[in-house]
């Protein structure tokens, strides 16, 4: 690999403000903001808007709205115009 030409990859704490959750894994993204993390080591934060402790999808929370298809949507039209 040349050297110079990639982003440098380091550890990092993705911190989820709304939940109050954060999690540390690795990404090229840097930034000015530090956090001391469980392991007493000072790691850059990455804010983020939505985690998995906080979408609908993942707790549990999603509502799912059934609207038919084309054809059930015809079927409705065709039984009110018979009546």
């Amino acid at each position: 690999m040349k050297k110079g030409i990639h982003p440098k990859f380091q550890q990092v704490i993705f911190y989820d403000a709304g939940a109050g959750y954060k999690f540390l894994s690795g990404s090229t993204r840097s930034s000015n903001e530090t956090m001391v993390w469980e392991d007493g080591e000072t790691y850059p934060v990455i804010r983020v808007d939505t985690s998995s402790a906080s979408h609908p999808f993942y707790t549990g929370k999603q509502k799912l709205a059934e609207t038919g298809g084309r054809i059930d949507k015809f079927n409705q039209r065709l039984s009110q115009v018979r009546k």
